[in-house]
């Protein structure tokens, strides 16, 4: 198993260029199961998620094409299986957003619950709601969602809670259904209006995605398309990160300011000087060290909940005391046990997790037990003295395209060496 081996204390400089958005290609890709044409998706991360919706894809019968610039293409022509099984969405949870647009083009789909996950924990009961209010015939048994339906019908859906993929998964599903169906107190994450985008290229009738209002008129079918992804926030705002810990300057490449508003104001707060253009973000530490800073994580337009680890990591670093708070998923502290390893001064109170800000971090052996997670120790080992060695990092090449590499562009010293 792999490890990253970073030698800390070097000031990022440079400009390097963000990729395409993870969580905006995952449901693009799903979504491409509503149509026998096919479809080109372009700017898409090479990224171990993406590798396993492809398979999954395949092993459904699609035929899908990389070319040497990365664009995926796909041909849903030849759906034989409607299944996606435990053994890959077990290591993926996203692969649950198959589930609409089978149910919806097929009128049949059995996918199983994600690894770690009965119905009632976390929000794949939204899913299976909002699909019974639509007309569809589930049930739950020996760990799959098995899900039938003749021709889903338009219904009012309000979700409970803000649901991410909850919102996409029957986006999708109503795209062929018989009616208008009205998704009310949905999420409003710019991932979620990309969908919406690709969808209507397709010719999809979907109004108002970014909003917390959602509709989608059923059309009879939709057709092939190319389509680009927008780029990765989480990924923008990790390198900014990044860069604030080790007082350095960077500019970031094809990337949207817009979609970072949260994340930068929490920088500037800092003590970042930020400047931004139509697609590029340029981060100055000139040299400080950060300030502790106060975020709360919130569903979209408010701070991220992919950032929290991040902003941990920073905090650990800064002047003054900082407070983190998580209200978006519960078990997502576990990195602090980490970064008290390597000498932060953190303590957690339930849902929030209080900082103060030691001098310098010092190098030591940690362990990635997330995604998210991964990031913020990658950042902690940039910022500490001595080398760093991060495990476990199968978790970072979920949801980094070519991570070390584009650390090194900036200067850092990292490197990728096998597990011993």
């Amino acid at each position: 198993m792999d490890k990253l081996l970073i030698r800390g204390g070097t000031r990022l400089e440079g400009e390097i260029s963000i990729s395409g958005a993870k969580n905006a290609s995952l449901p693009i890709l799903a979504g491409t199961l509503l149509t026998s044409d096919t479809v080109t998706v372009c700017n898409v991360p090479h990224l171990n998620d993406v590798t396993t919706i492809i398979a999954l894809l395949q092993s459904m019968g699609a035929m899908v094409t990389v070319d040497d610039k990365l664009n995926i293409a796909v041909d849903n022509s030849d759906i034989s299986e409607r299944c996606a099984p435990y053994e890959l969405v077990k290591t993926m949870r996203a692969s649950i957003l198959v589930l609409g647009p089978l149910v919806s083009r097929f009128g049949e789909a059995d996918v199983s619950l994600p690894g770690g996950c009965a119905i009632g924990a976390r929000p794949v009961n939204l899913h299976v709601q909002g699909l019974q209010s639509m007309g569809a015939d589930i049930k739950v048994e020996n760990g799959y969602i098995r899900a039938r339906a003749d021709r889903l019908r338009g219904a009012h859906i309000v979700f409970d809670m803000v649901t991410v993929t909850g919102t996409e998964n029957l986006m999708m599903a109503a795209v062929l259904a018989d009616g208008e169906t009205v998704l009310e107190n949905a999420a409003r994450e710019p991932e979620v209006s990309d969908l919406a985008n690709f969808l209507n290229k397709m010719g999809a009738k979907i109004t108002g995605a970014g909003s917390g209002t959602i509709r989608i008129e059923g059309v009879d079918g939709v057709g092939g398309t190319s389509y680009e992804v927008l780029p990765d926030r989480i990924e923008t705002g990790t390198y900014l990160v990044a860069a604030a810990m080790t007082g350095g300057r960077v500019r970031l490449k094809r990337t949207s300011p817009d979609c970072l508003e949260a994340v930068l104001v929490k920088l500037q707060e800092a003590g970042a000087s930020i400047a931004i253009g139509d697609d590029w973000i340029e981060l100055d530490m000139t040299g400080k060290r950060p300030r502790a800073v106060d975020i709360r994580t919130l569903p979209y337009p408010a701070f991220p909940t992919d950032m929290q680890a991040q902003f941990c990591a920073m905090n650990a670093t800064a002047e003054g005391v900082g407070t983190v708070t998580e209200t978006v998923f519960e078990n997502r502290f576990q990195h602090v046990l980490e970064l008290q390893r390597m000498g932060a001064d953190i303590r957690i109170e339930g849902n929030m997790a209080i900082s103060t800000g030691v001098e310098r971090l010092t190098a030591a052996p940690v362990m990635a037990t997330d995604l998210r997670a991964s990031a913020g120790l990658v950042l902690a080992g940039l910022a500490a003295e001595g080398e760093t060695v991060v495990d476990r990092i199968y978790h970072v090449d979920r949801g980094y395209e070519r991570i070390e590499e584009k650390l090194n562009q900036l200067g850092a010293s990292i490197r990728r060496v096998p597990g011993f």
